[in-house]
């Protein structure tokens, strides 16, 4: 283990990430009354341009109005190359209730993007007296911010989280493809040599070294690395099955475009009783093993150690966080 201590955010459950659009707010209360851990209410790529305005004074109105329960509340606001993010912040943090947890960057670009949002925030929180600190979240979605994710990562103690924002980044790096998220056909590898009878397709994950890197960036911050979107909202197989390899590489939540997303959402992130039970389990094995002087010992016939009982401690702490939530 390095000397360097990462410190961790405060945990939050964010399995699922619902977007709603600021200019929908008859969308509202259904997201708040949905099993989503976290709802972002949307002012950037959801809203027409003519009705950015309208949008942002719904979204103040309902940060208050509408009852949230115990869900976490996002706000994205517009890229900070635009003529409308400096109002959203203002009008936001100047005149929304104290519900308001969370910030949520597009297209965020530099470390510098980070920094200069975080001191608007900071100035406006100090005038108003507001209670509640912002944190930050960010999408990594153009070349420019997988190129300095380190430093976008590293550069507020607000930053809470990473997302993939698979859609904007295939246009950044021009990629062949139109599809938000999802496999690509022509993205594969062939089996044998050209001089084969038969040579079978094996398609790839165009956005694997996306997403590894992004969790690899955001655990080295102690930040939650979150998927974003799966397009088809349809073609719910398609969308467990990246959810399921994004939660293998480490992803802690993905986005739900649509409310039939959220279910499945929480399904592949959250532990299942099977896994609850086995963490249980080394936990219990590990605990005996220490009794009898041992580092080490056998669990269904698979070595368990020091790491097995960090793995298990983190999945107990998601069951109890859980729990908790009801």
């Amino acid at each position: 283990m390095s000397f360097k201590i990462v410190q961790q955010v405060a945990p939050r459950l964010n399995r699922s990430e619902l977007a709603v659009p600021g200019s929908s707010p008859q969308m509202f209360e259904k997201a708040a009354r949905s099993a989503a851990d976290v709802v972002f209410l949307d002012l950037e790529d959801a809203v027409a341009l003519d009705r950015k305005d309208e949008a942002r004074r719904n979204v103040i109105q309902a940060i208050g109005d509408v009852d949230w329960g115990a869900k976490t509340l996002s706000v994205r606001i517009n890229g900070l190359d635009t003529p409308y993010m400096y109002r959203d912040v203002v009008d936001l943090l100047e005149q929304c209730s104290d519900r308001l947890d969370l910030i949520m960057i597009p297209k965020v670009g530099t470390g510098a993007d980070v920094y200069a949002l975080d001191m608007l925030v900071t100035q406006i929180e100090t005038a108003k007296g507001r209670k509640r600190r912002i944190g930050f979240e960010h999408i990594i979605e153009t070349a420019l911010g997988m190129q300095n994710m380190e430093e976008i990562a590293a550069a507020s103690p607000r930053n809470e989280s990473l997302h993939f924002g698979v859609a904007d980044y295939a246009a950044s790096i021009k990629a062949r493809t139109t599809m938000i998220g999802g496999p690509n056909p022509d993205y594969g590898v062939l089996t044998g040599g050209p001089d084969d009878a038969e040579r079978a397709f094996h398609w790839g994950d165009m956005w694997h070294y996306a997403i590894a890197r992004m969790v690899v960036v955001a655990r080295a911050n102690g930040l939650r690395p979150i998927d974003g979107p799966f397009g088809d909202f349809s073609d719910e197989p398609g969308f467990k099955a990246h959810a399921n390899r994004a939660a293998v590489l480490g992803c802690e939540g993905k986005w739900a475009i649509h409310p039939k997303q959220i279910a499945l959402a929480n399904e592949v992130m959250g532990p299942n009783a099977r896994e609850i039970d086995k963490a249980r389990r080394i936990l219990d094995a590990m605990e005996q093993a220490k009794r009898e002087g041992k580092g080490a010992v056998a669990l269904d016939g698979k070595l368990i150690d020091l790491a097995s009982i960090r793995q298990a401690e983190a999945l107990i702490a998601k069951a109890q966080m859980l729990e908790k939530a009801g």
